[in-house]
């Protein structure tokens, strides 16, 4: 069954999950590995899994990758954070990042959070 798709955010999701169940097709025994792995890392444990998802997003944002902004933003709304977290964080990686990482939220975090906040967008 096809998922609908209401904003840019949704498509790239999908896009990026498309892509992975090629990728998947193509290197099972690989893509099996690294989500297990991946799995492994997000576990709930000293650290919960909104505190792994804001440290996800502020290590996307620094290296500039889209595609993990978009899923961490997304993971991070689901596990509740507020945009003051998600700006907060934004400011630690632009610390690091300057002023690529701060044109990403001047630009996908904004956008993404609209997109997810109001569907209909």
């Amino acid at each position: 069954m096809e998922h609908e798709v209401h904003n840019p955010s949704e498509a790239a999701l999908m896009e990026y999950k498309e892509g992975l169940g090629v990728l998947a097709k193509k290197m099972p025994n690989l893509a099996e590995h690294y989500n297990a792995f991946t799995q492994a890392c997000f576990k709930e444990g000293v650290l919960n899994q909104k505190q792994k998802q804001l440290i996800a997003l502020g290590i996307s944002l620094y290296s500039q990758d889209e595609y993990c902004i978009i899923y961490h933003m997304k993971g991070c709304l689901d596990q509740g954070c507020t945009e003051e977290e998600i700006l907060e964080t934004v400011g630690v990686a632009a610390a690091f990042g300057g002023g690529f990482t701060m044109s990403q939220a001047a630009t996908l975090v904004q956008d993404t959070l609209n997109d997810f906040r109001n569907p209909s967008h």
